[in-house]
């Protein structure tokens, strides 16, 4: 499941999320700090393991 991190503007509270795809398509993120929908998704890298050898 992906790992998703925001920062809320109204608080400046930093939060991350794991939660599939389809649900974050259709999902209205709340800070957990103070309630608010005013947040802002983060740029991150992420890492894929496999289990095939290159």
């Amino acid at each position: 499941m992906p790992t998703y991190e925001f920062i809320c503007n109204k608080c400046n509270k930093e939060f991350t999320l794991v939660m599939p795809i389809s649900e974050y398509e259709k999902k209205k993120i709340r800070c957990p700090k103070c309630k608010s929908t005013r947040v802002k998704q983060q740029i991150t890298s992420f890492q894929v393991v496999t289990s095939k050898k290159s």
